[in-house]
């Protein structure tokens, strides 16, 4: 065994996850030391390759390239710990035993048992045998549990009435201080509502091949984008068909729309 410590990568959309998983894990495995950090699943192909950590903890909905789709190219190089918001559907498909996951907000005594293992493992310099096999597993079991579990419907309250707002009719979703504006086309015609629901909590329940996130406080619909121009420092802005709002893509998304 090497005498060196422990290397891991933290790969998540949110900072202060990020920073909050780094903290935590230097209380439970205090030799470990995080190398690398990244924002969402391209990041973190490029920071393991650069860095070659022999843990990763990756998130498993990330913009652009998911956690999932980071690990198929990682795959037995690292030993994997997946990061998820979702408690019900999604865990069902890490319980492989081989593959570990944590749930947010991460609790000390799961890091706890995980930090074992992954700590036997190290030692022994075993990642998953079957990490490929159940890393497509699990793939396929999040893309039919995501499509069921995709909001359909969301409830506002428009004046003195509740609508009931088909995601499809949706152009865009932005965050507006404690709200969640919603924009979509009410019989052909634009339309707005605000409501409580944080923008992440909807964007984790919105179909991934239809909507995506394009800056740290838009969703948008991608059916209702017109053309996408390129701005300063990476940085681009959405044309929308219906609209003669623009909406801003940040550097951290901007790779959605290299190819445009």
């Amino acid at each position: 065994m090497s005498a060196r410590n422990p290397t891991a990568l933290i790969a998540d959309d949110e900072p202060l996850l990020r920073q909050a998983l780094a903290r935590a894990l230097a209380q439970a495995w205090p030799e470990l030391e995080i190398v690398a950090q990244a924002r969402n699943g391209r990041e973190a192909v490029e920071q393991f390759e650069a860095r070659r950590p022999d843990v990763c903890f990756l998130d498993v909905q990330m913009p652009g390239l998911s956690g999932v789709e980071a690990a198929r190219h990682i795959g037995r190089r690292a030993h994997l710990v997946f990061v998820t918001a979702f408690d019900q559907y999604a865990v069902q498909a890490f319980e492989h035993g081989a593959l570990d996951y944590l749930v947010k907000p991460v609790e000390p005594a799961r890091l706890a048992d995980t930090v074992t293992r992954l700590r036997e493992r190290w030692l022994t310099a075993q990642p998953a045998l079957d990490a490929e096999v159940l890393i497509e597993q699990l793939a396929a079991r999040l893309r039919k549990d995501g499509a069921a579990a995709a909001l359909q419907w969301i409830r506002a309250s428009v004046g003195q009435t509740v609508r009931m707002i088909a995601v499809d009719q949706i152009d865009f979703l932005r965050s507006d201080e404690k709200y969640t504006r919603i924009a979509w086309r009410d019989q052909g015609k634009p339309a707005e509502a605000l409501i409580r629901t944080p923008l992440r909590e909807l964007a984790a329940r919105l179909d991934a091949s239809r909507f995506a996130q394009v800056h740290r406080a838009v969703v948008v619909n991608l059916g209702a984008i017109d053309h996408v121009t390129r701005g300063d420092n990476e940085t681009a802005r959405i044309h929308l068909k219906a609209r003669d709002e623009v909406l801003p893509v940040s550097r951290q998304y901007a790779h959605l729309f290299r190819q445009m």
